[in-house]
């Protein structure tokens, strides 16, 4: 109890009762918009599925444990889509992945966000080169918000893209969600690719050219051109010139 200038009237500090309001609208009154409110909400329970499709997951269920403790986000694994709004594609998406990968996407409900983990994820990674299976990025078959690069990338390159993610949930509004809707989808088009040999036969150590090294390549080493070589080089030679007609 605090006495006031008045001696005959004691000021309570915390009075049992109710607290009335006061002249000062910034103690009583809290100005926001419904956009604002609602994009706190969302950010403060982002609900990532459990989901992984390689060895990047690995790194995504070490930020669930107790070390990192993505926890504190708010973020709540749940093992169904119908209960989810985040998917992180976590490892390399294949063609025989990608449909159930679009179809766990259709199932969360909206607003829904995905992130794309790894250097698999984004472009197909080491296997973009030579693997007639490996999908060249996941936006080809959703639409990603955040890409983590890296091979793998560490729990804590995770936790920046969730930061960055709450920053652009925070920003968006209500009235332009129908704005952002996914338009196209490429691994449902049926291609017009030719097919051709394969270039990776196996069969290089059974190559004409180790058997048979070229003329000027014997000539320059002093060995002698053996007749099969001579005859198949001139053959060669008129095959070109006929064809040159």
């Amino acid at each position: 109890m605090v006495m006031s200038d008045n001696l005959s009237t004691p000021t309570l500090i915390n009075p049992v009762e109710r607290p009335q309001v006061t002249q000062e609208l910034s103690e009583n009154l809290i100005l926001t918009t419904v956009d604002d409110l609602y994009n706190w909400a969302r950010l403060s329970s982002l609900w990532p599925m459990m989901y992984g499709t390689a060895c990047c997951f690995i790194e995504f269920a070490a930020l669930i444990g107790s070390r990192f403790d993505f926890d504190r986000f708010g973020l709540v694994p749940r093992n169904s889509p119908r209960q989810a709004d985040l998917l992180i594609t976590a490892g390399t998406i294949t063609m025989k992945m990608a449909p159930a990968v679009v179809r766990l996407y259709e199932q969360m409900p909206a607003p829904k966000y995905v992130i794309a983990m790894g250097a698999c994820t984004i472009t197909g990674g080491m296997f973009s080169v030579d693997s007639p299976t490996a999908v060249r990025g996941v936006d080809k078959l959703i639409p990603v918000d955040v890409y983590i690069p890296g091979c793998p990338p560490r729990p804590e390159a995770i936790i920046d893209a969730i930061v960055k993610l709450r920053k652009k949930v925070s920003n968006q509004s209500l009235s332009e969600r129908g704005n952002h809707q996914q338009t196209h989808r490429y691994h449902t088009i049926s291609h017009q690719l030719n097919p051709v040999d394969p270039i990776l036969t196996g069969q290089y150590m059974r190559s004409e050219a180790r058997h048979n090294p070229p003329k000027q390549l014997t000539e320059a080493m002093g060995m002698p051109v053996p007749p099969a070589l001579q005859s198949a080089q001139q053959q060669a030679a008129q095959k070109q010139e006929a064809d040159r007609g």
